[in-house]
């Protein structure tokens, strides 16, 4: 893992623990995220439309078994998902602004249950300038709901009701891959989450995008 990233990492979640920190957390969580950012619109600027399709470790294990698409959809998918839906209760991006159609996606889930060439042919479907407008407007989202919840806040668990609406939705699928991440979520309290998909979720993630991007143009390194 990135040292620079997984210091700020752990600098975040130590301070989010505790009322009297809890507001530099927040602080050093947006400068870990605004970090990752720049490697994120990094990929807009150094790669052609291909390259978001390559899947150069298509039969290993592992986050850089996937393409950049994907992996950005992923990433940002899972955050609407539990921003929206599980932290603020309201309405996901994805939906309220027609993002489905305006990506053009097959799917309006995780991705969790595609695999190998599903996951290049379904990159290949995506409109990348609308995939960026999406992952950027989730972003945004998400630090507004963050810089409205007080530390007390931070303590809550997602309630049942909050579960089933989840369900109700669709945006995970029953896939043996996907279905795990209710409970996963659903057990959390809004810290853990803040800890997982709008931080650590995101260098696990970048990280892999960065071994795809180094091996099919390794004059970036």
């Amino acid at each position: 893992m990135n040292k620079e990233w997984s210091e700020f990492n752990k600098f975040m979640q130590s301070q989010i623990k505790k009322r009297d920190t809890y507001d530099a957390g927040v602080g050093t969580l947006f400068t870990l995220r605004n970090s990752l950012w720049n490697t994120i619109t990094s990929f807009r600027n150094e790669l052609n439309r291909d390259d978001f399709n390559a899947i150069p470790f298509i039969n290993l294990d592992g986050y850089h078994s996937k393409t950049i698409a994907y992996s950005l959809w992923h990433i940002f998918r899972i955050e609407d998902i539990v921003a929206h839906t599980l932290v603020a209760e309201d309405d996901q991006v994805f939906f309220k602004e027609d993002y489905q159609k305006r990506i053009n996606a097959a799917i309006i889930t995780t991705g969790n249950e595609l695999v190998k060439q599903e996951i290049a042919d379904f990159s290949k479907e995506l409109d990348l300038d609308e995939l960026y407008n999406y992952i950027e407007e989730v972003k945004n989202s998400t630090e507004e709901i963050v810089k409205g919840l007080s530390f007390d806040d931070t303590k809550r668990k997602i309630s049942e009701e909050t579960k089933e609406k989840l369900k109700s939705l669709h945006t995970v699928s029953e896939d043996e891959n996907a279905i795990w991440l209710i409970d996963y979520w659903c057990n959390k309290d809004v810290r853990g989450l803040i800890q997982m998909p709008f931080s650590r979720h995101w260098i696990m993630h970048i990280e892999a995008c960065l071994r795809i991007r180094n091996k099919i143009h390794p004059r970036l390194l």
